[in-house]
């Protein structure tokens, strides 16, 4: 299978279950890996036999800026069934990290799996 994969979009959003993390947009850093079959897009060079990553990404900004989400399992598993909402997408592979909400550690978060359901 084919893969289109987003790395490190860094986005600004409400999230996280403290206080202080519901005053302010904090980092938020996603990436994506979406697995579909590109062949036909390859033969054809036409972004329409394709997933449009530039419209998905922007969907994912604006769903990730304003979600005010408590968790980054709960931000992530919207953000996978937006990818899999787009025709083709077969499996998604979504990570969801907060830089610096751990002191002494560069970020913290989690990865999913999901795929569409027939």
């Amino acid at each position: 299978m084919d893969k289109i994969l987003i790395k490190d979009l860094l986005v600004r959003g409400i999230i996280g279950i403290n206080d202080w993390e519901r005053e302010n947009p904090q980092d938020i850093l996603i990436n994506i890996e979406i697995e579909a079959d590109l062949s036909e897009a390859g033969a054809s060079d036409n972004i329409e036999d394709s997933i449009n990553y530039r419209t998905l990404t922007k969907r994912v900004i604006a769903h990730a800026e304003s979600a005010n989400r408590l968790t980054v399992e709960a931000l992530a598993a919207d953000l996978a069934a937006i990818c899999l909402e787009e025709p083709g997408a077969q499996k998604v592979r979504v990570r969801v990290e907060k830089p610096g909400a751990l002191r002494f550690a560069k970020s913290v978060g989690v990865e999913i799996e999901r795929q569409r359901s027939n």
